[in-house]
């Protein structure tokens, strides 16, 4: 660090005074230290990664499906889920022609839609084979939907734990049902 000498020659006929050194503190080692630490935190702390929920999503083929290879499923598994406008649903159960269950109206939440996913998964477990089946969940959003709405349903697919779910694409039977009940 450089020194700055203030002090005169104490020049002819004066008293000679002993000289006062002013104390000087180096902080030259400080700053290095502060940035050794500041670099060493930065580099060895984890940044909050964003959370996603896993997601699977059927491959897209070119070639044309042969009917026989697709996977049949149980009518009495499967529900399907419109989401509408206005943070209004429809859902039903089986086939869009011969439902089991009919289009009944929803809303999100615990008393709306959380209800009727435990209620229908007890309904489809009494129709598996196996003890681990259960309710089978396509979600179908129309324009009129918002992308919160969206994720609010994928929401309640883990908290319900819905071991098979998947986004679809609606069927303009489906927007003409929606357009019936005021939810498009």
């Amino acid at each position: 660090m450089a020194e700055l000498n203030t002090g005169g020659d104490g020049g002819k006929g004066k008293k000679v005074r002993s000289k006062k050194s002013n104390p000087g503190v180096d902080l030259t080692a400080m700053v290095d230290l502060a940035f050794l630490l500041i670099t060493f935190f930065m580099l060895t702390t984890t940044l909050s990664k964003p959370q996603s929920m896993p997601l699977a999503m059927p491959d897209k083929t070119d070639k044309p499906e042969d009917p026989d290879s697709k996977t049949k499923i149980p009518e009495e598994r499967m529900m399907t889920i419109l989401i509408g406008k206005d943070n209004k649903l429809l859902w039903y159960m089986g086939k869009f022609e011969s439902p089991k269950m009919p289009p009944t109206e929803a809303s999100f939440g615990k008393n709306g839609i959380r209800k009727e996913i435990l209620k229908n998964t007890a309904f489809a477990k009494q129709y598996a084979k196996k003890p681990d089946e259960g309710l089978i969940v396509n979600i179908k959003a129309s324009d009129a939907a918002s992308y919160k709405n969206l994720v609010d349903i994928l929401d309640e697919m883990a908290i319900n734990k819905v071991q098979l779910y998947a986004i679809g694409d609606i069927t303009p039977a489906e927007i003409d049902l929606l357009k019936k009940t005021g939810l498009y």
